[in-house]
């Protein structure tokens, strides 16, 4: 687990600048779902060292540190890209794409931004960060509300979808996730076709239970 000073390092580094702005993304290696992204602007100086990479933390962690994040954000948004566009442009343009709009989305400009591991487009002064959300909290929030955002949704499908266990998978490629694209294969708006297991579904093979999944 990181050290406590290790989460604010990028923001002691710009604390000179009004608007220090987080950007991270989730569901890059999804099988099925949205890829969501997230912009998030922290209150000046604020700290909280429960706030770590989501992948750290426990799905309540996350989701009581996402209303504390909201309460104590200047700004922030969520943006989501839909499978048919992951598949257009590929998992990794389309993470960017997600940034740059979830940046556009803000109601204040930020002066510098945040990145976890990629460059944008933007005419913004940007760091990008190499496991950014183990080394700046402004990451870690944005990272925590694209998790809390998108497992809501999934959550959501599964009502709709029961067979396929969303709510427990998030569309991960997990054995429950594998057994049902077997037996009932793909559901049209929610699996990425350009994903190898689910080009295996399409062409009426089967995918083994021991396939490499995905995590990000």
């Amino acid at each position: 687990m990181p050290s406590k000073n290790n989460m604010y390092q990028f923001e002691h580094k710009y604390e000179n600048l009004a608007y220090i702005c987080g950007l991270d993304e989730v569901g890059r290696g999804c099988w099925a779902g949205p890829l969501v992204a997230a912009a998030c602007i922290l209150t000046k100086n604020y700290h909280n060292d429960n706030i770590l990479d989501s992948k750290k933390l426990s799905e309540n962690r996350r989701n009581i540190l996402f209303n504390e994040i909201v309460k104590n954000a200047l700004d922030y948004s969520i943006v989501f890209i839909d499978p048919k566009t992951v598949d257009e442009f590929n998992p990794k343009k389309s993470s960017i794409m997600a940034m740059e709009q979830a940046v556009r989305n803000l109601k204040i400009k930020p002066d510098v931004l945040l990145i976890d591991a990629e460059k944008l487009n933007i005419n913004i002064k940007q760091e990008s960060i190499i496991k950014g959300d183990d080394k700046s909290i402004s990451i870690a929030a944005a990272s925590i509300l694209a998790k809390v955002a998108r497992d809501k949704y999934m959550i959501e499908q599964n009502s709709i979808y029961p067979n396929y266990k969303f709510d427990k998978n998030k569309g991960y490629g997990t054995a429950d996730h594998i057994e049902a694209l077997n037996k009932y294969g793909i559901i049209e708006r929610m699996h990425r076709k350009s994903y190898k297991p689910i080009k295996k579904i399409l062409n009426g093979e089967k995918i083994k239970s021991n396939t490499n999944l995905f995590t990000d």
